[in-house]
């Protein structure tokens, strides 16, 4: 080992460990940074106490990493700046890794709920089948059951209540996806009711008004129930195929990122409360409170394939180096 050279060409990271431990204030960038080369000087720390007779080029390092050790354990988190980080790398990185699976509940999800509701507006053997009550009228017609579940309660009591409840859905979603299974079987129930009631919305005539209750908040609402879906299931599938990780390994932190999920999601899904207690039944025009409901759901999608997007190819990289380093070491 040349350690010359190879003083030389770490000594930029060592170097920037001691101006990050030397910094009154760090981001929640700065901290992943900062830990990260803690550990990867630490692991070169005892690389050239096995090589290097060089006693001052050890006791500099050591005392990098002494001071930085200090800053390690004595520091007070920044929860603002954790916070900020949580919002703009973690959660929308991992909603983002898993897009293949949300993508793939909605398809799904679509599709059957499309398919029902054909099959119920076209025809009465579905009514027979699925239960249905032969006359719906107390369903559909306008002010009828439909409509004025959006406004039978007051609108902050009202998005205090579906946000709990959708909270609830999808967390279920989230850690039953590890049956996979039991996310299916919700997802599928859910796609049911939403295929039975645009069934019945359209075969009244109304489907213009089925969508203009629905979709205002309902498009924010089932992308976060999409999402919640195939994050669990991407959980589950860990546990059948780890890949080219240890299972345990595997699973460890895709359980992680499936928690980081549920939490964003909560404040996902506290928008599209507040968009359903407020928007939905607001009494405005149909084109304003779907115009608010799609710039909602496209803010989430450029959220997600944007920062997301770039967050998830940095922990990667990250990842890749310290892997690298780890072998090297």
């Amino acid at each position: 080992m040349d350690v010359d050279a190879y003083s030389f060409a770490q000594r930029r990271y060592w170097d920037r460990l001691d101006h990050l431990t030397r910094q009154r204030r760090l981001t929640g960038a700065e901290v992943d940074e900062f830990v990260a080369l803690y550990r990867r000087t630490s692991q070169q720390l005892a690389r050239l106490q096995s090589h290097s007779p060089d006693p001052e080029l050890i006791n500099g390092i050591s005392a990098v990493l002494a001071r930085a050790r200090g800053r390690l354990l004595g520091a007070r988190t920044d929860t603002w700046s954790q916070i900020a980080h949580f919002f703009t790398h973690r959660f929308p990185a991992a909603v983002y890794r898993a897009w293949p699976w949300w993508a793939g509940v909605a398809a799904a999800f679509l599709a059957v709920s499309t398919v029902i509701g054909i099959w119920v507006s076209g025809s009465g053997r579905a009514r027979t089948a699925l239960s249905l009550p032969a006359n719906a009228d107390r369903l559909t017609a306008p002010g009828g059951r439909f409509e004025s579940y959006y406004s039978e309660h007051p609108h902050d009591a009202f998005a205090a209540q579906v946000w709990t409840n959708n909270a609830w859905v999808t967390a279920i979603a989230l850690f039953t996806g590890i049956l996979i299974l039991p996310a299916g079987y919700l997802l599928f129930m859910n796609a049911l009711n939403v295929g039975v009631s645009g069934g019945l919305m359209a075969d009244a005539g109304r489907l213009d008004a089925f969508f203009g209750f629905l979709l205002p908040h309902g498009m924010l609402e089932l992308t976060a129930v999409f999402v919640a879906g195939g994050a669990g299931m991407k959980l589950g599938w860990t546990l059948i195929d780890p890949g080219h990780s240890p299972r345990a390994a595997a699973l460890a932190r895709q359980g992680r990122a499936t928690a980081t999920v549920a939490l964003g999601l909560a404040g996902v899904l506290l928008i599209s409360g507040i968009i359903e207690g407020f928007v939905t039944p607001s009494g405005w025009p149909a084109p304003v409170r779907l115009g608010i409901g799609a710039i909602a759901e496209l803010l989430f999608l450029a959220y997600v394939f944007g920062p997301g997007r770039r967050a998830a190819s940095e922990q990667t990289a990250l990842r890749s180096a310290a892997e690298s380093e780890r072998i090297s070491g």
